[in-house]
């Protein structure tokens, strides 16, 4: 058996047993004769019963079985609480008859006894619709914390991700470069190592400054113009305080590396993608011009941006795809509103 006490406020279990003590006295006041005596004595006897009755019923649903008990009034308690409370009345009752040895309790015992089934029986429930509350209480509170810990390990696994993903990209164009023998690859490969630094210093942070975020884009796009020479353009035109907000780290070039990946990027045609703020959202649109064939889309990179937004905010991303643009909405997140 182990213990997990009901905490009831004293002050509660003291004024409530006098004042049953004292409502139990209301009759014999209205009586013509009245005998204070007897009805300080009726009180008194009351309002202990009342008192045992508290701790006894206390003590009685605070003990606990190891046994999986299914959420309901357990009667075998009940039956327990009830007996005993009948027979702490009995003995009330018979000290008070030594007491008042000159009134005759047998007529008056059937309702002694009634009005103390009555008082246990409302102590027993309240206590059990409390204790109920209580474990309620504990196993949502445990449910929302292993939640909790659930969505921070998925967190945690969406922002390895970032890293290996981009890593793969950036060695095939480095490999590309090589492989053309272009004089930029030395220059590729100090951005990229630039960029890895950034990475460093960003990867245990669930959020940075978007000016912050547009540094990890720039390097990226540096990597990225060195393999397409002119294929792609990009124009930025977020204001200062835009800058200021937060973001998940990478967000951005995992976007840009999405628009880049699956639509077709040539110096005839150059891929244009436009970076601005509308509505309190920082908005990424690009046309589509679908490669052929592109079945390599699995969807990682926006569905690891968009779970990310769902964790740390509760608030989703907007993709829309219109068949001629594509464009993503992120929401604005303000250091201090959302902190």
């Amino acid at each position: 058996m182990t213990t997990n006490s009901l905490r009831i406020s004293p002050a509660i279990i003291w004024i409530s047993s006098i004042f049953l003590g004292l409502l139990s006295s209301v009759p014999q006041i209205a009586e013509h004769h009245f005998h204070a005596a007897e009805a300080a004595v009726n009180a008194a006897i009351t309002s202990i019963f009342a008192l045992l009755m508290w701790y006894l019923n206390i003590h009685m649903l605070s003990q606990k079985s190891n046994k999986v008990v299914k959420q309901g009034i357990s009667y075998p308690k009940l039956v327990k609480s009830l007996l005993s409370g009948i027979a702490v009345m009995l003995c009330l009752a018979w000290i008070q008859q030594l007491i008042l040895s000159h009134i005759n309790f047998g007529p008056v015992m059937l309702m002694v006894e009634v009005r103390g089934i009555l008082i246990n029986l409302i102590f027993y429930m309240f206590l059990h619709l409390l204790q109920q509350n209580y474990e309620n209480q504990q196993v949502n509170m445990e449910l929302e914390k292993i939640r909790n810990d659930s969505l921070g390990a998925q967190y945690e696994l969406l922002k390895q991700q970032v890293n290996p993903h981009f890593l793969f990209n950036s060695l095939n164009t480095l490999k590309a470069m090589v492989e053309i023998g272009d004089k930029d690859a030395v220059d590729f490969i100090l951005k990229l190592s630039n960029f890895y630094r950034y990475t460093l210093e960003s990867r245990k942070l669930d959020l940075i400054h978007v000016c912050e975020e547009m540094e990890i884009l720039n390097a990226y796009l540096f990597l990225q113009k060195a393999r397409f020479d002119g294929g792609f353009t990009f124009k930025s035109d977020l204001n200062d305080a835009a800058l200021q907000t937060l973001i998940p780290p990478f967000t951005l070039q995992l976007l840009i590396e999405n628009c880049i990946k699956h639509n077709v990027v040539s110096l005839d045609r150059p891929l244009h993608i436009s970076l601005y703020i509308q509505e309190s959202q920082i908005v990424l649109e690009n046309p589509i011009r679908l490669k052929m064939a592109d079945n390599s889309s699995l969807g990682v990179g926006l569905k690891n941006i968009a779970l990310r937004y769902q964790h740390l905010l509760q608030k989703p991303i907007e993709i829309i795809n219109d068949g001629k643009t594509f464009t993503v909405k992120l929401p604005l997140i303000y250091e201090h509103h959302n902190h």
